[in-house]
């Protein structure tokens, strides 16, 4: 990789880093890509251990170059999307938002429910989360306005569906509907969404005070109808800065290696509703950095953004990131940092709301963590969880895997294999105290709490074992069987059953298993680059020239092991001694 990166350009772009089987680990964008990419590969550049990690893994990078540094965030964001690469800061979000779509753009508009945002000439009205309120005013605007629910071109008149004779669609379909009136609907109903209820209601009344004076009592009731009805839905709408419009509120608020997100949608100066986001293994990225991806990757979802998005603070470029979603809106979307009034409140109360998020989620961790405690008898309450696992098949490809758990999640830049060259044959529980003994033994690994061991009784004396030949005491070790899924305790006989569904029996179930994944991951690897891996290349001096003109002449394998060595011999770049050796290594 070193040497590749004396091509980089010095343009902005974004770059990939692939493990050995191309799989992209992660995705970033860099304004100078030399300087960025450079950066990863210096001896005296201090990389924090989720960074140091990811260049360990890594052994290839790519780039492209891009004409600017928007391009480059646009194409980072669906890089993300499309790989999520897990070392990245991922927003493990899959849905989408529903909005009201009011189709102005159509001669006889309708309201619908859409999940996609289209620039059509339509008014989008949203995101409504949670999508309660939604539903409460879609279900009132149909039955109190009559506007059309079909997709209907209405080209041709047609006879009025049943919408028509329960008295929920005024039928423009039939031909006999006035447009004019029509549209005056769809006008009030637009205020309606827009919020715009007291002229709206200032409206109705005098038009309800002139049908009077008309003597158009019938009309006029209707209309007394409809102000009752637009009442009694404002009072379920909380105005809380009517003077805002339309903005998203961002508010997060950091502890330890965690952090949380609550985003409020403001539309019109109402909140209409919000979202909570909980990121683990963040304690080395910087603010404007997590903040910056957060919204990278949320706006880069079907989802308008509004004319401002007031933050707890500045995302890392800042100015790219207005430039971007301003070409989603359509319109210019600013970026700010309140400090006082009105602005600033609306942000601590995301902040606040946040930080209810991260206690809850801390408490449940820690009451998580007492339950096993209890479980399990521990003298102590484990802060974080390790696991070992072996995976062999008769001894062959034999490989460790150990995984750690911490913080309420698997920090997968903690997570180690070995290969177990120093066990021959099939030993499991020489293989397990190997494994113990090397993670032990590495400087780069932290220790964590409990040890737990994929194995029974034997496999913990096995582990154990290497724990007082290192002398270590404080940790806590046990083994966690399969079929029935029971714990072994080093001081105690009978094995505790893990049969129920308690959240402390399903969490370590979970871990042993998350073991025995990446276990079994590393072994069939290797398994299959063996499978694939050429007899030829074992053999000193037979390199990958002379082994493509050994299979180029011969055809397969096969055919070079039922050759003469003259017949090796008389190809270019082999001699007679070359010729026996390969005859005898593949003999």
């Amino acid at each position: 990789m070193l040497e590749k990166l004396q091509s980089v350009p010095e343009k902005p772009g974004v770059y990939l880093f692939r493990d050995s089987d191309s799989k992209v680990l992660y995705v970033g964008k860099a304004k100078a890509l030399i300087n960025r990419l450079r950066s990863y590969f210096q001896k005296s550049s201090s990389l924090d251990p989720r960074k140091t990690a990811l260049i360990n893994e890594s052994r290839d990078f790519e780039y492209t170059v891009t004409g600017n540094e928007l391009e480059a965030l646009i194409l980072e964001a669906n890089l993300i999307k499309q790989y999520k690469p897990r070392y990245n800061i991922l927003l493990r979000d899959d849905k989408s938002y529903p909005y009201l779509k009011l189709t102005v753009n159509e001669e006889w508009p309708r309201l619908e429910v859409v999940r996609r945002i289209q620039k059509d000439g339509a008014r989008y009205f949203g995101p409504y989360v949670p999508s309660g309120p939604m539903w409460t005013i879609l279900s009132f605007i149909r039955n109190t306005y009559g506007i059309r629910t079909c997709k209907y071109s209405l080209e041709k008149r047609m006879r009025p569906c049943i919408q028509h004779q329960i008295r929920k669609c005024v039928a423009p379909c039939s031909g006999k509907t006035d447009r004019g009136q029509y549209m005056d609907l769809i006008h009030e109903v637009k205020l309606l969404l827009e919020g715009k209820n007291r002229g709206l209601l200032d409206t109705l009344k005098k038009k309800m005070d002139r049908l009077s004076e008309e003597l158009r009592y019938e009309e006029a009731a209707l209309v007394r109808d409809r102000i009752r009805a637009i009442q009694k839905i404002s009072e379920s709408q909380k105005a809380v800065a009517p003077d805002l419009g339309d903005a998203d509120v961002v508010g997060i608020i950091r502890n330890g290696c965690a952090a949380a997100f609550r985003i409020l949608f403001i539309r019109n100066g109402f909140m209409i509703g919000s979202r909570q986001f909980l990121f683990r293994g963040v304690s080395d990225e910087s603010d404007g950095y997590l903040l910056k991806n957060f919204m990278e990757q949320f706006y880069g979802k079907e989802i308008m953004p509004p004319l401002s998005v007031l933050c707890s603070f500045m995302p890392e470029d800042a100015l790219t990131m207005s430039t971007w979603l301003s070409e989603k809106r359509g319109g210019a979307v600013k970026i700010t940092v309140p400090r006082r009034g009105l602005k600033r409140e609306l942000v601590a109360m995301a902040e606040e709301n946040a930080e209810i998020l991260l206690r809850n989620e801390q408490e449940r961790a820690d009451t998580l963590m007492n339950d096993i405690a209890e479980l399990l008898h521990l003298r102590n309450v484990p802060n974080d969880i390790g696991a070992f696992d072996i995976s062999n098949i008769s001894g062959k490809e034999a490989v460790g895997a150990f995984v750690y758990w911490g913080e309420g999640n698997f920090r997968k830049g903690r997570y180690r294999h070995v290969r177990m060259d120093a066990v021959k044959g099939p030993d499991d529980y020489a293989m397990m105290k190997e494994m113990v003994k090397r993670t032990l033994k590495n400087p780069d690994n932290e220790l964590p709490d409990l040890l737990i061991i994929d194995g029974g009784r034997a496999h913990l004396e096995a582990a154990a074992e290497v724990l007082r030949e290192e002398k270590i005491t404080d940790r806590e070790v046990v083994g966690l069987a399969k079929d029935p899924d029971r714990v072994f305790l080093r001081d105690e006989k009978i094995p505790v059953n893990l049969d129920d569904g308690r959240p402390a029996a399903l969490l370590l179930r979970r871990i042993r298993d998350e073991a025995h994944r990446f276990a079994v991951a590393y072994h069939r690897k290797l398994r299959s680059k063996r499978v694939f891996e050429s007899p030829l290349q074992k053999i000193a001096g037979v390199g990958k020239k002379r082994r493509f003109a050994l299979l180029k002449h011969f055809g397969s394998i096969e055919a070079v092991r039922h050759s003469t060595a003259e017949e090796i011999a008389s190809l270019k770049g082999f001699d007679r001694r070359l010729a026996e050796k390969i005859l005898g290594a593949l003999s």
